[in-house]
């Protein structure tokens, strides 16, 4: 080469060492940083999927701690609930030791009273008090809203979970297509042979005898005398006479066994004969078009979109007819998903668990066994102060029962399913975003013999055009 303006040579090298230089420091800021991408152009359609899975990684990582901090609002709540249950079992007692007024004086039932008061303050105070950060748990405000409730249709309701749109109403239509019947039994005579017969009902078993000659009025008075114990009560129009039982449905009883005698004359009720027996018949009873669980007059619904208890007035469940009402807000929603959609949350209503709202209208509420209530113990009122008890204390032991439901099947489920995708798609990132670091050391150690041998090369091609002095002598 005798030419020196333009050395070929040099410029090759220059370039060769401008391409090791970058891949050197590639190599280097890898290995600092621990990442194959560090900027879009290291890798552009890598970068755009990383990203992706990057945002998925940060919601499904904030989904784990909405679920785990559900769990500690449940937690809170339920231990409020079961304090409250306990309070209710001891109420249960002092119930049934009141019952024993024959064996307690003036002053015991007086104190048994005193302690009924100062249990219904305890059960208003937890639901009152209960609550988590700012939030009351207990109060009914996380209870849902409702409107457009026919009280001539549907007694009581209870939500207990439901999907209300945004901004929206979810709309509840109750039908029922057929109706709910008590058991009865039907004679028809003027008077009675001299007969004994054993009546059943849902509360107990009652034995009644009747002289010859009995007229069927008598005979009914008799039977509503003792409707107390057998749940059981008689009607009457000319000479039939209707026995029904008090409650509807398919657990609904009359049972009639005569036992000596004939029975108003009717062959079926001989003395030896099978005890005569009917049930009632459960109403069948949609909501939104899907079939509920209908017993007696409570419906029971539990789809996705709604979970709810009615009781049904008596009128509205012997009629083939429909009513409406509305959810219109409330509840308490939990994300546990990483995407904010409907499937992606769980809804639930935590209702009052104060002595005015445990029980329903059907039987009577709590507040009312309190000294001065309609239902106190000073005034013997035992049957209904029994009966609101009962449906107070299945009311918590269900609340119980759905928050823990909640936390076990949904909560906590959620969390490991969470967690199972939050490694896969942190694997999947991974493979895409990391450095291999024993790729790149091998490729540093590549790059440093280039760049090193490249730094040679542009020196030897620097020192050709030198060998051109060699002609001018």
């Amino acid at each position: 080469m005798t030419r020196i303006n333009t050395n070929i040579p040099s410029m090759i090298a220059q370039g060769r060492l401008r391409t090791n230089t970058n891949d050197l420091q590639t190599r280097l800021e890898r290995l600092a940083t621990g990442l194959r991408i560090n900027r879009g152009k290291d890798d552009p359609a890598g970068l755009i999927a990383s990203e992706i899975l990057r945002s998925e990684i940060k919601a499904i990582g904030q989904a784990i701690n909405n679920s785990q901090r559900a769990i500690n609002v449940i937690s809170t709540a339920e231990g409020a609930i079961n304090e409250t249950s306990r309070l209710l079992l001891d109420l249960r007692g002092l119930l049934v030791s009141s019952a024993n007024d024959g064996a307690l004086s003036p002053e015991e039932v007086e104190a048994n009273q005193l302690e009924i008061d100062s249990l219904l303050s305890s059960i208003d105070r937890i639901a009152n008090t209960t609550s988590f950060g700012s939030k009351k748990l207990l109060d009914g405000s996380l209870g849902y809203t409702l409107s457009g409730v026919t009280t001539t249709d549907i007694q009581s309701v209870d939500v207990f979970g439901a999907r209300v749109p945004e901004g929206g109403n979810r709309n509840v239509i109750v039908q029922v297509t057929a109706s709910a019947e008590t058991a009865t039994q039907q004679l028809s005579a003027a008077t009675t042979s001299a007969a004994a017969i054993e009546i059943t009902g849902n509360q107990g078993t009652e034995i009644l005898s009747f002289a010859s000659g009995t007229t069927v009025a008598q005979i009914q008075t008799s039977i509503n005398a003792v409707t107390d114990s057998t749940g059981v009560s008689a009607s009457l129009s000319g000479n039939v006479l209707t026995i029904n039982s008090d409650t509807f449905g398919s657990e609904s009883l009359v049972r009639v066994k005569t036992l000596s005698g004939t029975f108003m004359g009717d062959a079926s009720y001989t003395a030896g004969a099978a005890a005569v027996v009917d049930n009632g018949v459960d109403p069948t009873v949609l909501v939104n078009g899907q079939v509920a669980d209908a017993r007696g007059l409570k419906v029971n619904i539990r789809t996705n979109g709604l979970d709810a208890r009615f009781f049904l007035t008596q009128a509205f469940a012997q009629s083939a007819t429909s009513t409406t009402f509305d959810v219109t807000g409330g509840g308490s929603t939990f994300q546990l998903g990483p995407s904010v959609t409907p499937a992606a949350q769980v809804s639930i209503g935590i209702n009052s668990v104060s002595s005015g709202a445990l029980g329903n209208s059907v039987v009577g509420f709590l507040n009312s066994l309190r000294s001065g209530g309609t239902n106190e113990i000073k005034g013997k009122n035992f049957i209904a102060a029994q009966n609101i008890l009962s449906e107070a204390i299945n009311q918590v032991a269900t609340a119980r029962g759905r928050l823990g439901s909640l936390q076990k099947n949904q909560i906590e489920t959620n969390i490991n399913s969470q967690q199972i995708a939050l490694e896969n798609v942190s694997a999947s990132e991974s493979i895409i975003r990391d450095a291999d670091i024993a790729l790149e050391v091998s490729a540093l150690t590549r790059a440093q013999i280039l760049f090193q041998s490249t730094q040679n090369t542009l020196q030897i091609s620097n020192s050709i055009p030198q060998a051109v002095l060699g002609l001018l002598g």
